[in-house]
């Protein structure tokens, strides 16, 4: 997925870094990801350690991760694949209120991926209403759904916004792809809370956080696959079609410190890796001065080209290079 935030590009950063200061054996160790979007980074630490626990308060970011960080275990699932490939589209929500020729005249559909959608999403929830797929099983499929819809989305890469006309892979006809997991002899816990209360519950050795840092709320910008996901009854709301959402502290200039500090002082990790960057609401000094109250702080620097729209539909945009911060923190007493 293209994903505002993603630390694919930063992984061999973060995990060099991680490693350069915890010890290179991470086998007997809980990593956690409070704020887990996707789940990349929780996914690039799976095979290397104890546990994984990821959270993350958006919905189909909660799906991704059941799948990719939950599920643990091989699945015998491709006839299921298979059905839901071949299945006729039907109008359902999704093509009515998102789709080119529904009621609402919404384009982040074509007309055959919107029914597609539809068709495959009651699929999904029948096998599930009649036990026929298991809770990883459902997970799995909801997640492949998810990833492969976003494929053939008619977006400049979010759904804040949809195109005027079909672009030419939102032309393409919806295929399910498997949202393939890792296998691990470990179980591991997945979330669906806020990241600030969450922290009350849990312990382990390793915390990375990567909070909004900006005023942007991915409530907002990735609604359509929250919808998706949790295939639920609600008036979508102006233009774009907005669902109700809990709206980030993180996203606040007014409250992000404070939100900031209290993470840092109630979590029970021994180590805390904080990726921001040099765009965000806290300024370095302002993280560096709440995280050296709690023990021995450090700093890593890396640039990168972040992230930005779809190329297809934003030819003169120039490349941004910026600045990712890695504040790492030893807390005191642990």
């Amino acid at each position: 997925m293209n994903y505002i935030g993603s630390k694919h590009k930063l992984s061999s950063f973060l995990k060099s870094e991680i490693i350069n200061t915890v010890g290179s054996d991470l086998s007997q160790l809980i990593f956690c990801d409070l704020f887990a979007g996707t789940g990349i980074v929780g996914r690039n630490f799976k095979p290397l350690v104890k546990q994984v626990i990821a959270n993350d308060i958006e919905f189909y970011s909660y799906v991704l991760n059941r799948n990719y960080i939950g599920n643990s275990s091989c699945l015998n699932i491709d006839k299921h694949l298979r059905f839901l490939n071949n299945l006729e589209g039907t109008a359902g929500f999704i093509f009515q209120h998102y789709c080119e020729n529904g009621s609402e005249n919404r384009l982040y559909f074509s007309a055959e991926n919107g029914k597609k959608i539809d068709a495959i999403r009651q699929q999904i929830e029948t096998w599930k209403n009649a036990d026929e797929i298991n809770e990883d099983e459902y997970f799995f499929l909801l997640a492949s759904l998810i990833e492969s819809a976003d494929k053939v989305a008619n977006t400049a890469s979010v759904y804040g916004a949809y195109l005027k006309q079909l672009k030419k892979t939102a032309q393409k006809s919806l295929k399910i792809v498997p949202a393939t997991f890792i296998s691990t002899a470990h179980s591991h816990p997945v979330y669906n809370e806020n990241g600030n209360e969450l922290i009350h519950k849990i312990k382990g050795d390793i915390l990375y956080l990567d909070p909004p840092y900006n005023a942007r709320q991915y409530g907002a910008n990735y609604h359509l696959l929250t919808t998706i996901a949790k295939y639920d009854t609600f008036i979508p709301k102006g233009k774009t079609g907005l669902r109700d959402y809990q709206r980030s502290s993180y996203c606040k200039k007014n409250e992000v410190k404070n939100s900031f500090e209290e993470l840092i002082k109630n979590a029970n990790f021994n180590y805390i890796f904080v990726s921001y960057n040099n765009e965000g609401l806290m300024t370095e000094k302002e993280v560096k001065s709440i995280m050296m109250k709690y023990g021995k702080y450090n700093l890593k620097t890396t640039n990168y080209q972040r992230f930005k729209a779809d190329k297809t539909t934003n030819r003169n945009h120039k490349a941004t290079t910026t600045v990712e911060y890695l504040h790492i923190l030893e807390k005191n007493g642990k």
